[in-house]
């Protein structure tokens, strides 16, 4: 056993987790406990297993399966498995509300295995009903599933969930160092984020994606991953775009993965105990993103340690009530010290380069301490109850002192020059001082009760969740900009034009960019929901309702603040008709009011002063989509159509640099979205599912009635091509393409900005990834006693090529001041360049 913890120990000694030692080591003793449980083994006696189907060989989940005193229920898979007496006679019952009782007698003698696979039918009184499954109902729902395999198969600089997101129409990224998305016009703060009916929340200082190191989500432990882009319903929380809800999965054996590549590696356990009540999986991640860093134009010395350990226990004590827990402690550091730079930019008449001498250093770092509760309790065979119990602690800290001098002159371009591609005359020459020590401690608990009633063709859900946000915020960062020798003066607090050396200057000398700021801000909420669906039938046409309402009250409180309290309502409804055609076709529109009550981040202004008042955003949603299934080349296909507007109030203004997100924090705005989307997925090659997704957008804002501008998420075109190939010869060999398009997002503005003034755009995306791997075996390959590979249900070697054309995508611009021309020139900060890695994977 201790061979098993000794690795677990050395992980949480690599993540240096010296301050608050009690606290943790409590967290510590209880994932340990967590991983014991799931790697103990008892002798068994006798196993029975299958997969439930119904008479459309679709899996049937929640079927109560009894053999005698011992008892299990299928997963949403339709798979069950039950520890069953050996050399006993008993029936083995397979019951469901929606089906016929199946009953087998059998006995099983000691250590023997059987399988067997009912196909269960529908209750007599039940057949007039429209039968809604678990596929067709993501389909009149509008929500997209993501088949958990393609997510660990695809190549990205950050592959994961959020790595495919980024393949589907009216999801925007360009950014591949972040994990981070936007959705028809909304930005990082409007998506939801649930694992297992929890939200899941998103550091607050992180300022570039290069900081943000792992995902929540750990891909070797998810079962599902469902998405919505808009149009969600009421059951989902306050937010304006969309949901993403992953489940862990339960283990149903003893099993361990891992995976291994240039960037870093996973490991994960799971098992179960003898009588299936217990379950447990454990997963521990590293990553380092130097390989993909070092290929930018900057060159620096850099350490970044991202890590995390995971890990979901589940109890089932008794058919009715099944208990279950969720943890998670991760710490990323990310140390940065900048070397030099040079970048070219300007035409090929007048080239210009940027050359830069750094000085100074970046320490940050941020760790999270997670922790969830959840009971499920089937009161009766119709109504289900669910307590859900979590908190969410982060500790962040950016502390930074880097002094930048720069030369922007004119490059050589005579192709004899011995000086080519050099610097031959400097245009301006100048220094930036950047300081920062920000910490931030946030503390975030949340309760919560569900409750499920199943009517036959009606059902009822409803919620009430408690939340309380404690954030202690302490902001200290300025910024000094020298050209020239000449301090330059910020453009917003009504100083004299600094003009030297032709004239004199008179006024005070301050940074250019200065905050300062101890926050002490607690907010309590109240929300709530209830929604009812609807089946059946109209006409000949198979029809589905849904309508629900959102309640939300908040206030925010702390040391000199004294917000007031805050109501708002958000009711929202669904309607999807299939019709008795012979072509596959479902029609759905839904939408509603859709509100977002500001977090800590939203109420912070630019002078890091927290703004207690600060109302909800609203938007008015509405989404029309078209899904048509049917067959080419005899294989599935689908295309999936959504056109949707988007009239939201009360906006808060926000700029938008790499993934920092400032706000106003004012009600001051006004917005619009409209686009269309469109999704064409199936077997293109036989066996693998690939897809091509494209979308078309504009978003826009009025901010105090000066005209409609872009917003900073305003990416007008994207296209998206996620394709999977295998050699016909050679079957073992697999082929996997991510490849992205996205038209320039507006940006680039100096600090402090009009951005009235300043609407130029970014050049656009172009990111194409490459995976190559050879499968050595995939578990379903029947292997002779003895063969060195029977260990393994799956290995695999490949090589992974990611920006494979070497395109030079820009996140951002630098801004400098040329102090002879009095021009400002916006310089390109590059991402990542054409880079190779190699990655193992192996499951038992």
């Amino acid at each position: 056993m201790w061979e098993i913890l000794l690795p677990l120990k050395r992980t949480f000694s690599d993540l240096n987790l010296n301050s608050n030692r009690k606290l943790k080591a409590k967290y510590l003793i209880f994932s340990v406990l967590f991983l014991v449980v799931s790697t103990t083994a008892f002798a068994q006696k006798a196993r029975v297993k299958g997969v439930i189907l119904d008479e459309n060989n679709k899996p049937v989940a929640g079927v109560s399966v009894a053999f005698g005193a011992a008892s299990s229920i299928s997963n949403e898979n339709g798979f069950y498995l039950l520890i069953v007496p050996a050399n006993k006679e008993e029936s083995l019952v397979f019951s469901h509300t929606g089906y016929k009782n199946s009953a087998l007698l059998l006995t099983l003698e000691r250590d023997e295995e059987r399988e067997f696979n009912p196909v269960l039918s529908q209750k007599i009184e039940q057949l007039g009903v429209v039968v809604i499954t678990d596929e067709n109902r993501k389909r009149i729902e509008g929500i997209t599933n993501i088949d958990p395999a393609t997510i660990r198969m695809i190549p990205g600089a950050n592959a994961g969930v959020e790595n495919i997101l980024k393949t589907l129409p009216g999801v925007y990224s360009n950014n591949e160092l972040s994990t981070q998305y936007a959705v028809r016009g909304g930005n990082y703060d409007e998506n939801l984020v649930y694992v297992n009916e929890i939200e899941v929340y998103r550091p607050f200082l992180i300022r570039s994606g290069q900081q943000e190191g792992l995902s929540f989500t750990n891909t070797d432990m998810v079962q599902n991953v469902d998405f919505s882009a808009g149009g969600f319903q009421a059951k989902y929380g306050d937010k304006l775009s969309s949901v993403l809800d992953i489940t862990y999965r339960r283990p149903t054996r003893y099993g361990a993965s891992v995976e291994a590549s240039f960037l870093g590696g996973s490991l994960s356990f799971e098992g179960v105990s003898k009588n299936q009540k217990w379950s447990a999986i454990t997963g521990v991640r590293y990553r380092n993103n130097s390989l993909l860093v070092n290929s930018q134009q900057t060159q620096t010395n850099y350490t970044p340690v991202f890590a995390d350990v995971q890990t979901y226990v589940t109890y089932n004590a008794s058919s009715k009530l099944q208990l279950s827990f969720l943890g998670n402690i991760s710490q990323n550091k990310y140390d940065y010290q900048p070397l030099t730079r040079q970048t070219n930019f300007g035409t090929l008449s007048d080239p210009i380069a940027l050359l830069v001498v750094y000085e100074g250093q970046e320490k940050d770092k941020y760790e999270t301490l997670f922790g969830a509760f959840k009971a499920n309790y089937k009161l009766t065979e119709r109504t289900t109850l669910k307590f859900i119990a979590s908190a969410y602690h982060t500790t962040e800290q950016e502390y930074f002192d880097i002094f930048a001098q720069y030369r922007l002159g004119e490059v050589d371009t005579n192709i004899g020059s011995e000086n080519l591609g050099n610097v031959t005359y400097s245009r301006g020459i100048g220094s930036q001082l950047n300081h920062a020590r920000n910490d931030l401690d946030a503390l975030i608990v949340n309760a919560e009760v569900k409750g499920f009633h199943d009517l036959d063709e009606n059902q009822i859900e409803w919620g009430f969740k408690y939340t309380r946000e404690d954030i202690r915020d302490r902001v200290v960062e300025w910024e000094v900009i020298d050209s020239a020798g000449f301090s330059i003066n910020p453009p917003n607090l009504g100083l004299p034009v600094n003009d030297q050396p032709y004239n004199p200057y008179t006024g005070p000398l301050v940074p250019y960019q200065n905050v300062r700021a101890k926050n002490l801000t607690t907010i309590n909420r109240f929300s709530g929901y209830a929604q009812w669906n609807r089946r059946g039938n109209l006409g000949r046409h198979e029809v589905w309702y849904n309508a629900g309402v959102r309640m939300h009250q908040w206030q925010v409180e702390g040391d000199n603040l004294d917000g007031k309290s805050q109501v708002i309502f958000s009711p929202r409804a669904q309607f999807a008709i299939k019709p008795d055609w012979d072509k596959d076709m479902v029609f759905r529109v839904s939408g509603g009011i859709y509100s977002q009550p500001p977090m800590y981040r939203e109420l912070r202004d630019a002078t890091g002063a927290v703004r207690p008042n600060v109302k909800a955003q609203q938007s008015v949603h509405i989404v029309l989509s078209n899904d048509y299934s049917f067959k080419m080349w005899d294989r599935p296909f689908k295309l999936v159509s959504e056109a949707y507007y988007k009239s939201m109030t009360d906006v808060n203004p926000y700029t938008l640099e790499n993934v920092r997100i400032r706000y106003s924090a004012e009600n001051n705005a006004k917005a619009y979205a409209m686009g269309f989307d469109m999704r064409l997925n199936g077997e293109f090659v036989p066996g693998t599912e690939s897809w091509v997704s494209l979308g078309f957008m504009k978003t826009e804002e009025n901010i105090e009635n000066r005209g409609y501008i872009a917003r900073p998420t305003d990416q007008r075109f994207k296209a998206a091509i996620l394709f999977q190939d295998y050699m016909p010869n050679i079957p073992n060999v697999k082929m996997y393409l991510n490849l992205v398009y996205n038209t320039g997002l507006p940006g680039g503005s100096p600090s402090y900005a009009d951005p009235y003034l300043y609407q130029t755009r970014l050049r656009d995306y172009r990111r194409a990834d490459l995976g190559f791997s050879y499968v050595f075996t995939e578990g379903k390959k029947e292997l002779s006693e003895g063969h060195w590979l029977k260990p393994f249900r799956d290995l695999s070697l490949g090589l992974e090529v990611f920006n494979l054309f070497d395109n030079q995508n820009a996140i951002t611009n630098t801004w400098v001041r040329d102090v002879y021309t009095k021009s400002q020139y916006g310089i390109p900060n590059y991402l990542t360049s054409r880079v190779f890695s190699i990655k193992l994977t192996a499951k038992i």
